[in-house]
């Protein structure tokens, strides 16, 4: 999967934007708040999103390719690599999580403008 699927697909999503805060290759998708951020220049791509606890723990263990999230929260994010073993649908279905998790989190007034967009 190419970091531009991966960008296509985040801004399908209510409220989306992208940016670039920190430096000029680290490309964040939020929606509030932070959901997935990647490298543009890693090979393989690779990214991190946020996740359940339970559920990243248990993802972690049924794959090698996501991993503790790198320079986030550990026990709330996992950095995904895209190097073919991950189905397109699971990797969307792991962004969905990301963003559904944020939502839910805002506070109420700013979860409802989102989803009125």
């Amino acid at each position: 999967m190419s970091i531009e699927e991966i960008r296509e697909y985040c801004l399908l999503k209510r409220g989306v934007t992208e940016s670039f805060p920190f430096d000029n290759e680290t490309l964040v998708f939020k929606a509030g708040k932070m959901f997935l951020l990647t490298g543009l220049n890693s090979n393989p791509v690779q990214f991190n999103v946020k996740c359940d606890p339970q559920i990243a723990i248990e993802l972690r263990e049924k794959y090698d390719f996501v991993q503790p999230g790198y320079h986030m929260n550990k026990q709330h994010w996992n950095t995904v690599t895209c190097d073919g073993r991950a189905t397109k649908k699971q990797i969307f279905e792991w962004i969905d999580h990301s963003y559904d998790l944020i939502v839910q989190s805002l506070p109420k007034k700013q979860r409802e403008e989102l989803l009125k967009k």
